[in-house]
């Protein structure tokens, strides 16, 4: 079966992700340079901090210390990704498909954005439950994870192998 390109759904697509990009970036100014001036933490709720963080590894800070001078290297690998996203989002079968692709597409644009200029993933969002910490976290990240879940919760299913009873 051949796939067409819908022009409709890859300004869809592009829209939401021009869109989660532009938050996250905005988010990460206001925070660095407004909220978290002087740095602090800021303790919203008793599971909710404020608290700034910049992340030289791969999400929730995996492999810091490998990735620690080597952002280029990372932020190269994610533009591959982000690549085959793009090409998927053209070609996706479904508005909410297209949708979804692109606010992954949108939020790892914008975690590159911030290792080209900075080096690092500027994070913000502390969750917690007592001493308990999530890593800490920012708009992009939630972007790629709404993102994601969409693409597996819309995923067509298909029927279970019966050659495999």
């Amino acid at each position: 079966m051949k796939r067409t390109l819908n022009v409709s759904r890859v300004f869809l697509g592009l829209a939401c992700a021009v869109s989660a990009f532009s938050i996250d970036q905005l988010s990460k100014f206001a925070i660095v340079e407004i909220v978290m001036q002087p740095p602090r933490n800021i303790y919203i709720t008793s599971f909710f901090n404020i608290t700034l963080s910049y992340n030289k590894g791969i999400s929730f800070g995996i492999f810091s210390s490998y990735f620690e001078n080597s952002s280029t290297i990372l932020s190269f690998a994610t533009s591959l990704v982000v690549g085959f996203l793009f090409v998927w989002m053209l070609y996706a079968k479904t508005r909410v498909q297209t949708m979804a692709i692109g606010l992954i597409v949108g939020g790892a644009v914008g975690n590159i954005f911030d290792r080209m200029r900075q080096g690092a993933v500027t994070d913000f969002i502390d969750l917690h439950l007592g001493s308990w910490h999530w890593p800490t976290f920012n708009g992009a990240d939630i972007a790629i994870v709404v993102g994601a879940a969409l693409v597996v919760f819309t995923s067509p299913r298909s029927p279970p192998d019966d050659s495999t009873r």
